[in-house]
């Protein structure tokens, strides 16, 4: 299916995105690498040609339409396709709301919400064209609460509104659209969380359940693009969380928030 086919993954360049890259690459993709780190481009560029991964890197910080937009066409000039668009590329937040400033929820958005939303408009002509796909990173956090993250609970859930009614949108075109919420991941993210001022915060993150590596996670994307999964839920706490959310959302809350307290705690 992924054979020779044109993938862009943004923030690829590390966690997740650079486990997909892999993953899609040895299946004979042709990953289009977009990230903000131009040293990680390069570095990591470097470790996926020598696996024979053919490779490509685009430099973009995806808070910025324009760059956003100068990426996509890169790529397009470089390869002349997208065939499939991961919009990976995110930031979180771990702060009370009450002690988060408005300018941390525009932080957040910009790169979480808006970048996907810039990078899809840009590529979505080539994707319609080749009767691609459009995979989005979201998280557990895009279909319930999660104490002390509401920035980033906010641009989750607004993926899921965009993402899912834009399926709706352009399936009769071709186009398959598909959620990923995976659970906690080991990844440097949560290292470079924003706290309330907008600052890295240094308050430990409170975790529930095993976490995944980002292989396991690109391995379970990857099956799940193979099969045109709309909703890819991972991790057994993921899909409690899921079921009992909505059967349940009074109990889910207050479970949840007994065992994330510790986040709101100075």
């Amino acid at each position: 299916m992924v054979k020779g086919k044109v993938v862009a993954v943004t923030g690829g360049a590390s966690g997740i995105g650079f486990a997909i890259c892999q993953c899609f690459g040895r299946a004979g993709a042709r990953v289009a690498m977009v990230d903000q780190n131009k040293e990680a481009l390069q570095i990591q560029s470097k470790i996926l040609q020598e696996q024979g991964v053919e490779v490509a890197t685009f430099f973009s910080d995806v808070s910025q339409e324009e760059e956003c937009r100068r990426a996509i066409q890169a790529i397009l000039d470089h390869y002349g396709e997208i065939d499939i668009l991961v919009n990976n590329a995110g930031i979180t937040q771990r702060s009370a709301f009450i002690q988060t400033q408005a300018a941390v929820f525009h932080k957040v958005m910009a790169v979480n919400f808006f970048g996907a939303l810039y990078c899809t408009q840009g590529a979505l002509n080539s994707l319609v064209k080749r009767k691609g796909m459009i995979i989005v990173i979201s998280s557990h956090a895009g279909y319930a609460p999660l104490l002390g993250r509401t920035a980033y609970c906010a641009s989750k859930h607004a993926l899921h509104g965009l993402f899912e009614t834009l399926r709706t949108e352009v399936k009769d075109l071709g186009v398959h659209v598909m959620m990923v919420c995976p659970g906690f991941t080991k990844t440097k993210l949560q290292d470079r969380a924003l706290g309330g001022n907008g600052t890295v915060t240094h308050h430990p993150q409170s975790k529930v359940g095993r976490e995944d590596t980002p292989e396991q996670v690109a391995e379970q994307i990857f099956q799940g693009a193979l099969k045109r999964k709309s909703m890819l839920v991972l991790t057994p706490i993921g899909k409690m969380t899921y079921w009992l959310s909505r059967l349940a959302p009074g109990l889910y809350e207050t479970i949840m928030a007994r065992q994330l307290r510790e986040e709101l705690i100075p």
